[in-house]
């Protein structure tokens, strides 16, 4: 049987188990906190702590978070996007109508309503906010040798060689 269809063993929604992964491990990029790296450190050096003994402490009290589990908090948003050769914004991209709407901020063809509107299953492990934040970056910029569409979203576009 699979685990997800025992449902003793878990609730929620996929966006719980991304979280959940991140947090042990299991995802191939590295996890961001929703603290800048540099602080970090600075507040260890200066509770006389290691560096990882800190963020331990400090995961295991809740003062500091991953990133993930509040996407809608502005001091998590992804603020800048750098995109080599690749149509992200147009037939590349999966959940092409999603990224112009949250990370845009820009007009969208999403047609169903939000989750927040259908009264559905909300995440666990991520606080939730019924109408998320829209335009989220503030910077595009794309390096490619043809005018995609991510081209056209783009606030500033580079030429590279082919």
């Amino acid at each position: 049987m699979s685990p997800l269809a025992d449902k003793s063993r878990y609730s929620g929604s996929l966006i719980d188990l991304n979280v959940r992964s991140e947090r042990m491990g299991w995802l191939p990029s590295a996890p961001q906190l929703n603290v800048n790296p540099l602080r970090i450190a600075a507040q260890a050096q200066a509770a006389g702590l290691s560096t990882l003994d800190y963020t331990v402490e400090s995961l295991k009290k809740g003062t500091l978070r991953f990133a993930a589990e509040q996407p809608d908090d502005p001091q998590n948003f992804p603020r800048n996007l750098f995109v080599w050769r690749s149509n992200l914004l147009g037939s590349s991209g999966k959940s092409h109508e999603y990224m112009l709407k949250y990370l845009l901020g820009t007009e969208n063809g999403i047609q169903g309503k939000d989750l927040g509107k259908q009264g559905g299953v909300k995440p666990e492990e991520v606080e939730w906010l019924d109408q998320g934040a829209e335009g989220k970056l503030d910077l595009v910029v794309t390096l490619d040798f043809r005018m995609s569409s991510t081209c056209l979203y783009s606030d500033v576009v580079l030429p590279t060689a082919t």
